[in-house]
């Protein structure tokens, strides 16, 4: 019986589980050689963030995190994620605490981590 998937469906299966709570895919790309997921953090505004009056100001620079092969096809996930202003005199930028990320949700600590530490570049 066939089913009818549509692509984020489908491009769910290799993504690390938990992902797609906090990322939409924008795109994707694949050849003989290597397979692309494009990820961009969704404009929910975080829960650490209650009680700020923030908005979504852009975003970081991409990073791209290698991952497992798939069928003798590099994997590779480009992400996106949010940059936060404060709208106040200060206008500082915050961004989420994948921490936080780790413990309330089935993403990985190793991504978590991982998306932390380059956040401070």
């Amino acid at each position: 019986m066939p089913h009818n998937l549509d692509h984020t469906s489908l491009l769910s299966c290799f993504l690390p589980e938990g992902v797609l709570d906090y990322f939409t895919i924008s795109n994707y790309e694949f050849n003989n050689i290597l397979f692309r997921i494009y990820l961009e953090e969704k404009s929910e505004v975080p829960p650490e963030f209650k009680g700020l009056c923030v908005h979504s100001n852009g975003f970081l620079p991409e990073i791209t995190v290698q991952d497992f092969p798939v069928r003798g096809r590099k994997v590779s996930l480009i992400i996106k994620r949010r940059r936060w202003e404060v709208q106040d005199d200060t206008h500082r930028s915050l961004t989420r605490d994948w921490d936080l990320v780790a413990k309330g949700t089935r993403i990985t600590k190793d991504l978590a981590s991982f998306l932390k530490d380059i956040s401070r570049y």
